[in-house]
């Protein structure tokens, strides 16, 4: 398993917006994108799907930004990575068929781990992180 660019980058993203909401600020794309090296326009993808999720706000006008939605500790690893991958951390197996006991050994190991990712990044909040 292995954490892709936009589940990284928007976790990255979010606690740069965690910062500003213990400041009580928002933050610009432009900002967040140099301070975190993230691409603009791919961030800004990001964002919008965030925003889309309920986990960020965006302000308008020449003082806007975006917010994050909710106070960090309400905010889960697991939150972020689902609002961007789509779905927890899949324990289906391509075989669709247990052909044999080793197979539907696999398929038992691999389900167990993939619900203990879900749970250790449900553990975990913004706050924690920050």
């Amino acid at each position: 398993m292995k954490l892709s660019n936009s589940s990284e980058y928007s976790l990255l993203a979010m606690l740069a917006l965690v910062d500003c909401y213990h400041n009580g600020d928002s933050m610009q794309i432009k900002e967040i994108a140099e301070l975190r090296s993230i691409p603009n326009r791919y961030l800004e993808q990001l964002l919008a799907t965030l925003r889309c999720r309920g986990l960020v706000n965006s302000i308008r006008g020449s003082k806007g930004g975006y917010v994050l939605a909710r106070e960090p500790r309400k905010i889960t690893v697991l939150d972020v990575l689902t609002s961007i991958e789509g779905v927890e951390i899949d324990a289906s197996t391509n075989n669709t068929t247990l052909e044999n006991i080793e197979s539907s050994i696999v398929e038992e190991i691999w389900q167990e781990a993939c619900q203990a990712a879900n749970l250790v990044l449900q553990k975990y909040s913004l706050q924690d992180l920050w």
